[in-house]
């Protein structure tokens, strides 16, 4: 009788795809397939070419999950545990998850078989695999460091607005080409910036009237991407390796998208590291090293004199959202011809920020008035005595529902139970003869072992939660 099983195959590199792995890996499990009686739908043939075995989140994965999920499937091929995933720990992840939905996982160059000998094989592949993968990318770290260090310019992520990339050939080494129309955009940039006195925002606006495409095309400017350019050390001609680092989300609050329901997510982001570790890689300039030294003047006096620069924190500063666009609400001023006024405004009703896109109709919120309302609220609330204790019982019930221990109690009292039903079919199969005594000598001590387990974590956990409520009553 055949048997119904879907093929995963993956590579990580643009090179494994152009010398065609992947359709080895593909062929070599269809031949297995054909060999030993299994089935496999074409549409059940799930590839990732290009993807990283570290990162869980593949097209190729998620469709096999998915399908797995659905109980659609009881055996996957796959060529070997490294295809999987190249951490052990997303291997034993995968494969128990396949296993709870009853799909078997069968790898061609590994052994198939249940017993422990076999399975401590596949942890050393795995635990091999996740060695390897890191060997592999400090090897490149320290290979391009050590390219950046000769001047190589094939390390360098790619050429900015002004030049373009020219890949190395056998008779000559990659380097950066001038790109005469965009580096006239650059030198006006850096003058309009340097002796026009003309701020980010005006030099942005005045490249979108003039219709000058950016590096993509487009025709819309961003005072941050202006701000990049005039710090890009590479106009000068000395292009930097290493100059960003990533590092783990700092930002606690995520707001969600404008006119989305979700929140953007990011999980890294880039952080400028240390001058003194960037590695300069020579490239043609197109400023003088005086004009660019002036914009790094300029970039830092308008740091501290800038008008959006926050002396004196307001009460609300960065925890306002618009209700409308939920974008956030920042601080800006108008003078009078007695005072200064001070507003919240929203900033997607800028429209220097979205040239195409519909402005949010919110007006801004005086400062004062605001701040002196919500201030005034907040005392109401305090001196409530009432509503401080109902805010301290609603948390306390919290925090019981949300304890974990509790979920584990549940989930032991489940296994209890089970256990509990197993004993007595065991000796009900005994009884009626099903069972021999020797079966059931074979099979109770097993699960006697396993209920005096969970009878005993019960117990801890009881002892655990009766401490907890003891310190939740004192609150």
């Amino acid at each position: 009788m055949n048997k119904t099983a879907a093929i995963y195959a993956r590579v990580s590199s643009d090179h494994q795809k152009q010398d065609h792995t992947i359709g080895s890996q593909t062929t070599a499990l269809a031949e297995y397939a054909k060999t030993n009686g299994y089935v496999v739908p074409p549409e059940w043939v799930f590839q990732d070419e290009g993807y990283s075995g570290a990162n869980l989140q593949r097209p190729g994965l998620e469709a096999l999950r998915d399908l797995a999920a659905q109980g659609q499937i009881s055996t996957v091929l796959i060529y070997s545990p490294d295809r999987l995933s190249r951490k052990y720990a997303y291997q034993v992840l995968l494969a128990e998850e396949l296993a709870r939905c009853g799909v078997d996982i069968v790898f061609l160059k590994s052994p198939s078989g249940g017993s422990p000998e076999d399975q401590l094989v596949v942890q050393f592949q795995g635990m091999i695999a996740e060695y390897e993968r890191a060997q592999i990318a400090e090897r490149s770290r320290r290979g391009k460091r050590h390219k950046a260090q000769q001047g190589v310019v094939n390390i360098l992520s790619g050429a900015p607005y002004g030049y373009r990339y020219v890949k190395k050939t056998e008779t000559s080494a990659a380097y950066y080409e001038v790109l005469e129309s965009q580096a006239g955009v650059v030198r006006m940039m850096f003058e309009m910036y340097t002796k026009q006195q003309l701020s980010l925002g005006s030099i942005a606006r005045c490249l979108n009237q003039h219709g000058i495409p950016t590096r993509t095309g487009k025709t819309r400017w961003e005072r941050s991407t202006v701000w990049g350019m005039l710090r890009n050390p590479a106009y000068q001609g000395t292009a930097c390796y290493g100059k960003t680092e990533q590092q783990p989300w700092q930002r606690i609050k995520r707001r969600r998208h404008r006119n989305g329901n979700g929140v953007p997510k990011y999980n890294c982001a880039n952080h400028e590291r240390p001058r003194s570790e960037w590695i300069t890689v020579t490239v043609p300039a197109l400023v003088s090293e005086q004009i660019f030294a002036l914009a790094q003047e300029q970039l830092e006096r308008n740091k501290h004199h800038a008008q959006r620069r926050t002396i004196e924190p307001t009460l609300l500063q960065g925890i306002l959202v618009c209700q409308r666009c939920g974008y956030a609400l920042y601080r800006c001023s108008a003078r009078t011809s007695r005072r200064r006024l001070y507003y919240y405004r929203c900033i997607g009703s800028d429209a220097h920020r979205h040239l195409k896109d519909t402005l949010c109709t919110n007006r801004p919120i005086r400062q004062d008035y605001l701040d002196s309302f919500v201030w005034k609220e907040i005392m109401r609330l305090l001196e409530d005595d009432t509503l401080l204790q109902a805010e301290i019982d609603r948390r306390k019930e919290a925090l019981r529902n949300a304890d974990p221990r509790r979920q584990r109690q549940e989930t032991l009292q489940q296994e209890q139970a089970r256990l509990r039903k197993n004993i007595e079919r065991l000796i009900t199969a005994y009884q009626e003869e099903l069972l021999s005594l020797s079966q059931l000598r074979e099979r109770m001590p097993e699960l006697n072992k396993r209920a005096k387990t969970v009878e005993a974590e019960i117990s801890i956990n009881r002892s655990r939660s009766s401490g907890r409520s003891e310190i939740l009553a004192a609150c």
